[in-house]
């Protein structure tokens, strides 16, 4: 059954929205984050926002989290040398963060972990803070991470540091 109301807003969602709650001073801010992050760890962060989607997608009934899974794999998180990618996904119309972390890193850390710091983010971004929100979630993922993934002498940085306006 289609939700009217989201397909709604999803299809009148502004193509510009993205940029009233990330500037181009905050979108530096959060590659220096991860910068600074992956310093700390082995692990390997992406962060991507997207405005809406397609509006025949979420017709068919597309969710925040299956879109979070289609961006991980466009954007190749999968492909790190110990498969220690992680995607902070928002989707900014739902107003969803997902957190999807890659096999190497699944194994050590639960799922339920990842969702605690994505509803810190939601609710800092629901409250209008996206700047307290990214910068505390970045935060909270290398800590986890640096937990269970120390960094070693040869830490080569895989992905890129900057975030990805995610357009369909």
């Amino acid at each position: 059954m289609v939700n009217i109301k989201r397909w709604l807003v999803h299809t009148f969602m502004p193509p510009w929205r993205w940029r009233m709650a990330f500037s181009a001073n905050l979108l530096t801010e959060i590659e220096n984050a991860i910068k600074q992050s992956e310093r700390k760890h082995r692990g390997e962060l992406r962060f991507a926002v997207e405005n809406a989607l397609a509006s025949s997608r979420v017709w068919h009934g597309m969710s925040a989290q299956q879109r979070a899974l289609e961006v991980f794999s466009n954007l190749q998180i999968w492909d790190t040398e110990e498969n220690s990618g992680v995607l902070i996904y928002l989707l900014l119309a739902d107003r969803e963060v997902h957190i999807i972390a890659d096999r190497g890193i699944a194994r050590k850390v639960a799922q339920t972990e990842w969702n605690q710091i994505a509803q810190i983010m939601q609710d800092a971004f629901r409250a209008q803070n996206f700047r307290l929100g990214s910068l505390e979630g970045i935060a909270r993922i290398t800590d986890l991470l640096a937990a269970h993934f120390p960094p070693q002498a040869d830490n080569p940085n895989e992905l890129s540091d900057q975030p990805v306006i995610v357009k369909q």
